[in-house]
């Protein structure tokens, strides 16, 4: 497995980071294969394993504390927080209050004293990033965090939080976490330039966009979405409905990748993992398989390169900086999905 450092940290990190979220009742609830899986992962020279608190309700967090005892040390861990944890309001979010409880929740579900990158979920507008990066810099100060990140921030948003790291005395974030796959190609826009001209560390999630690179769903194949697991087939059925003008769009490019990839002699899956790897940003991409079966597929691909023709074919299919189908994004901004928010009240419009 080839390695790299983790941007500027110093950190080395396997190309392939093993995602977890499919580990526990989102995905695979028998912990026994949940902890060969994480195994298999390690022993085939994968070191960077990437979590979140909210994974099945923390339940993810403690199969990866029981998949790391005696082995701790030969890996980067790194996990997520932001999402709510219960229904009480204060449990949730980018607060001191909350981050200063929920990181020592994720070290006793994941039964370690330190954490290699503690990384913020997603922005939470209604925390200051002062107020953010205060406590992450505290508890990197106390050496149970050792690098700290975020995860789907805007370009904006980023140098936003360089701005006040550096005016404030704060520790910077390290990395970021985009989605990134030949469907979600937004991020080569100003994601991704802006995070390498920092020297960030770059770990990239879904590759594989839900399962659509993976070459299951095909035209006239029925939808596939029973074999998905409940998170998908539960939470996020849209991207997967085929009736939709979006999803019917993906179903036309996977043929063509599908032709493309037995050109290559490659499957799809291998073809996306590769074409993620080959930005210069990007310094590891998460896979997130279900199974020991899935993972074993993916590690087979984690030598493949692609040349500039192939590159310039997947160009030709979807084009750089767009996303295929924008509805598919996982974070869309208050501003754009609260009307009042981008109106004046009509009493200062003259209505």
């Amino acid at each position: 497995m080839r390695r790299t450092s983790l941007g500027s940290t110093g950190i080395s990190v396997s190309r392939f980071c093993l995602g977890t979220m499919m580990l526990g009742s989102w995905g695979n609830a028998d912990h026994s294969d949940c902890v060969r899986l994480v195994h298999t992962a390690l022993d085939a020279g994968v070191n960077f394993i990437d979590t979140a608190d909210m994974y099945a309700g923390g339940e993810t967090e403690e199969i990866v504390g029981k998949a790391l005892k005696g082995r701790r040390d030969d890996v980067v861990l790194a996990t997520k927080v932001h999402f709510p944890m219960g229904d009480d309001p204060n449990h949730g979010g980018n607060s001191r209050r909350w981050i200063r409880r929920e990181v020592e929740n994720s070290l006793r579900r994941l039964g370690t004293d330190y954490l290699d990158l503690y990384q913020i979920h997603r922005p939470d507008p209604s925390t200051d990033i002062d107020e953010t990066l205060s406590v992450l810099s505290d508890l990197v100060r106390e050496g149970k965090v050792m690098a700290i990140g975020s995860s789907d921030f805007s370009a904006e948003q980023i140098v936003e939080a360089r701005w006040t790291a550096e005016r404030r005395g704060h520790v910077p974030f390290h990395t970021e976490q985009p989605p990134y796959s030949l469907f979600m190609r937004g991020v080569e826009r100003s994601v991704l330039p802006t995070a390498q001209r920092y020297g960030m560390g770059v770990m990239t999630w879904s590759p594989l966009a839900s399962g659509w690179l993976t070459g299951r769903f095909r035209k006239g194949r029925g939808d596939g979405i029973g074999e998905l697991g409940s998170f998908r087939s539960d939470m996020i059925p849209y991207k997967f409905d085929q009736s939709l003008p979006g999803n019917a769009h993906k179903l036309a490019i996977v043929e063509e990748l599908v032709e493309l990839a037995a050109e290559c002699g490659l499957p799809v899956s291998h073809l996306a993992v590769a074409f993620v790897l080959t930005h210069p940003a990007v310094s590891s991409v998460i896979i997130g398989p279900r199974t020991v079966e899935q993972l074993t597929d993916l590690l087979a691909g984690a030598e493949v390169t692609l040349d500039d023709a192939v590159l310039d074919r997947l160009d030709a299919l979807v084009a750089p900086g767009t996303d295929l189908n924008p509805s598919d994004a996982d974070y869309t901004p208050p501003h754009f999905a609260d009307a009042s928010l981008r109106r004046l009240p009509a009493r200062r419009r003259g209505a």
